[in-house]
């Protein structure tokens, strides 16, 4: 009895798995409230932050990514963020005004802006869907806003369940013989 081979047709499809969790930086995340720096949980004193900026342990942020806020309905000036930024620039890997989805965001589009899209020229691209990480939508949407106009066909999910999101028209023969 003659068995057949299996093969392994996800293999052979040429199909190239791009893996966004991959590009997951893996330094902590920190949120750095400046309502902590409030007089009476309302207002900035510049003298005060100023103080603090001075005496502030600033090494403690070292390869950390840090996300920004104030949780405090507070009128905070902008200058007093731009101050945490400057003192935070030469520790942090990555600052960010926001929550920590918003530093998600970030680390995912820094991440995203330095791929070289040129491999999946002409190519059929599915990104994963699946990971560890939780991977932003934000990710997936400058993605695919990226491949669409190189890949030959652009899907989503597993490379033995996709869902397909673009396919290349097949280009249109003209017969204009001069």
């Amino acid at each position: 009895m003659e068995t057949e081979e299996i093969v392994n047709r996800v293999a052979v499809s040429g199909i190239v798995s791009l893996d966004l969790e991959e590009l997951y930086h893996p330094g902590e995340r920190v949120l750095y409230d400046i309502k902590d720096n409030l007089w009476q949980g309302m207002i900035l004193k510049e003298k005060d932050f100023r103080e603090f900026l001075k005496a502030h342990d600033w090494t403690q942020y070292k390869g950390k990514n840090v996300a920004i806020i104030c949780s405090e309905d507070a009128i905070v000036p902008t200058w007093a963020y731009m101050l945490l930024a400057v003192q935070l620039e030469p520790y942090a890997n990555a600052i960010v005004f926001g929550d920590l989805n918003a530093l998600e965001d970030k680390l995912f589009a820094d991440a995203i802006s330095k791929l070289d899209i040129s491999e999946f020229e002409s190519k059929r691209v599915v990104v994963k869907g699946c990971s560890k990480f939780n991977v932003p939508i934000s990710a997936y949407v400058e993605i695919s806003r990226l491949l669409k106009p190189i890949v030959q066909s652009l899907m989503f999910g597993e490379p033995c369940s996709t869902v397909p999101l673009y396919k290349k028209p097949k280009s249109s023969i003209s017969s204009s013989i001069a």
